[in-house]
């Protein structure tokens, strides 16, 4: 491995990493998995650091990919790239479908908010019951999404683990998230919200990726 075959991939995860969790932690206005009409209004009071942190967290899920990609790049040579890369495939597909799950919030936050700026409650109601059979639909996405990751990870761990490419808390991480990803979305369907902690701690995992690539150096 060259310096700049590390350089890239480890800056790569580093910079996914950052931008996932930053984007996602300081954005002013959660949506939650429905929206609900005092949402538009709280956008709308800061739209503009609302719609970039936003654009930052969905652009990390995009560096995440070529994160990852570039990861089973770096390991083309190694005889667990026939786990590497069907780990990384599944785990891109999960970024793939969360991104566009998470274009669905953003879009109508954005558009609701301008939409609904100077409107009644009971327009904002309205507004909202026509979005219920999209956001559901929408939802389910969400769910595929972490579902997706999570199998991913977990193949990734097994390629990491039985080649001793990196860390073995690494492949142990990895495992334990994925596993945890999995358990908790199919277990618990209707509790998005549980699936916090699994989403921070995947921020530190990748950034300790990339950290750990950049060492190997």
């Amino acid at each position: 491995m060259t310096h700049l075959e590390t350089d890239v991939t480890g800056w790569l995860l580093i910079a996914a990493a950052v931008m996932l969790w930053v984007g996602w932690t300081l954005l002013p206005v959660r949506i939650g998995a429905f929206f609900q009409p005092e949402d538009f209004p709280r956008v709308h009071r800061r739209l503009q650091l609302w719609i970039w942190l936003f654009r930052i967290y969905l652009f990390g899920h995009l560096m995440a990919v070529m994160g990852l990609v570039a990861l089973a790049t770096l390991f083309s040579e190694s005889r667990m790239r026939i786990v590497l890369w069907p780990g990384v495939a599944v785990c891109l597909g999960g970024l793939f479908v969360a991104a566009v799950a998470q274009a669905f919030y953003y879009h109508f936050g954005a558009w609701g908010a301008l939409d609904m700026d100077g409107k009644s409650e009971n327009e904002r109601e309205s507004f909202v019951d026509k979005l219920l059979v999209s956001t559901e639909y929408v939802t389910c996405l969400v769910r595929f999404s972490r579902v997706f990751f999570g199998l991913g990870q977990v193949v990734l761990a097994i390629g990491l683990l039985v080649g001793a490419l990196l860390s073995p808390w690494l492949g142990i991480s990895a495992a334990i998230l994925g596993v945890a990803a999995m358990a908790l979305t199919m277990g618990l369907p209707d509790s998005l919200d549980l699936y916090k902690t699994v989403f921070h701690l995947n921020a530190v995992w990748l950034a300790a990726l990339g950290v750990s690539v950049l060492q190997s150096a």
